[in-house]
């Protein structure tokens, strides 16, 4: 007798850069423009808190050329990084009628892992219920979702997108807060340059529900029931970006009260610009929460940035599965990757108002990132420092973890009550 079994495909998500896209130009501090040979194209630059930068199409004989002008500091590739979907075959169940009953990592019962074949583990969630007796979030609270922009009209989010009032109320065509950005309502797409970040490909919008999808009584529920997301898109249509679009976005939302940025993206290649950009953001107190990959790889050996950036203010998450373990696909690092949260089939939001599952660090990283948002609408002045310190300190460690992390799994109620193990 031949059985047949039902199997659905389960989206686990990456980001990887994978060539370049011309270089950026780094000027010396102090100085303030360039004259750069006839032969170079494609210019375009952005003045920030952290230094001036240019985006260039040059031959080799120009960037010579241009290295040697006393004004420059340094010039690197502008990677391209590109979204991969990888395909698993997995026994998952996707819906458009999503229900908090199905997101496990907020409440595992065992039974609800989204698995026909196998169980999880009763109580390997964050604890979320409990922490929602404290604390559901605060509007003042505002998280840059760094990513494929934000279906900002979806019925879960629209409630909790970040909004630009002067912009709203204005005149379209005309930059009315003059922040530099036309008609930037709810954030800004720097992949096509004008100020409407709707979400075209869904991994952002996936990743905006678990930070802040509204507790309305309808589809899903985020770590947040009240937050202000502001949409930064990077990535376009085809899930593609380049390190110059990512640090316009962090700029962006450093000058816009962003307290934390939540980037489900990750590249082999070292950017001294990215890193600039978010030291940049601790010297603001913003704290930067970064998915730590899915190659199954020891990010201490085997550095997958921006999670690898040795600055003080990156948060690097793994993916743990509904039976309490690590992840199967989950990079980790005993020194380099700070906390482990939900991350195999988690229901979110997606475009065009439904919802389905998706796996990978990058689902892991928002979770962690409404868990902060927690802590700082409890504790608006507390520093990066701090709550990424109680962060892993209140984490729920266990033997599962040794020598992987740096702390174990989150607990958002032994964050918010501080106590730790």
């Amino acid at each position: 007798m031949i059985k047949i079994f039902l199997i659905l495909m389960l989206t686990i998500t990456s980001v990887y850069a994978t060539n370049f896209d011309g270089h950026i130009v780094k000027l010396k501090s102090g100085s303030k423009s360039i004259t750069f040979p006839e032969s170079v194209k494609g210019m375009s630059s952005i003045s920030t808190s952290f230094g001036k930068f240019y985006h260039v199409i040059a031959s080799n004989n120009s960037l010579e050329q241009i290295s040697k002008n006393s004004n420059v500091e340094y010039i690197e590739p502008n990677w391209i990084i590109k979204l991969d979907e990888k395909l698993n075959i997995l026994e998952n169940q996707t819906t458009t009628d999503a229900k908090f009953s199905q997101q496990w990592g907020f409440k595992n019962t065992g039974r609800n892992i989204g698995s026909r074949f196998k169980r999880g583990k009763a109580g390997e969630d964050v604890n979320a219920l409990k922490a929602w007796t404290i604390q559901k979030g605060s509007k003042d609270i505002i998280i840059a979702v760094i990513d494929t922009g934000i279906d900002y009209k979806h019925s879960d989010l629209k409630d909790n997108m970040w909004t630009n009032q002067l912009e709203k109320d204005g005149v379209p065509g005309v930059d009315d807060d003059g922040n530099g950005y036309i008609d930037d309502i709810h954030g800004y797409d720097f992949s096509n340059n004008d100020g409407d970040p709707m979400d075209d490909y869904s991994h952002g919008t996936h990743c905006a529900g678990n930070i802040g999808a509204s507790h309305n009584g309808k589809g899903t529920m985020g770590m947040m029931a009240n937050v202000s997301l502001m949409a930064m898109k990077f990535l376009s249509k085809k899930g593609e970006g380049t390190i110059f679009q990512a640090i316009k976005s962090t700029n962006y939302a450093m000058e816009n009260g962003a307290k934390i940025m939540s980037n489900s993206w990750g590249m082999y290649e070292f950017s001294r610009t990215m890193k600039l950009a978010i030291q940049a953001a601790r010297d603001k107190n913003i704290l930067f929460v970064a998915s730590a990959g899915n190659n199954t790889s020891d990010n201490d050996m085997f550095e997958v940035y921006p999670a690898r950036y040795n600055v003080d203010n990156v948060i690097a998450v793994g993916a743990m599965s509904g039976n309490g373990k690590i992840a199967k696909f989950s990079n980790f690092g005993k020194n380099t990757v700070h906390i482990f949260a939900p991350g195999e089939n988690i229901m979110s939001t997606m475009i065009h108002n439904r919802y389905k599952s998706k796996s990978g660090t990058s689902m892991a990283a928002p979770i962690v990132t409404g868990a902060l948002g927690l802590l700082l609408s409890n504790e608006p002045n507390i520093s990066y420092k701090d709550a990424k310190e109680r962060l892993i300190k209140t984490s729920m460690n266990s033997s599962l973890y040794t020598n992987l992390a740096q702390g174990g799994r989150l607990d958002a109620y032994r964050l918010l009550t501080n106590e730790q193990r």
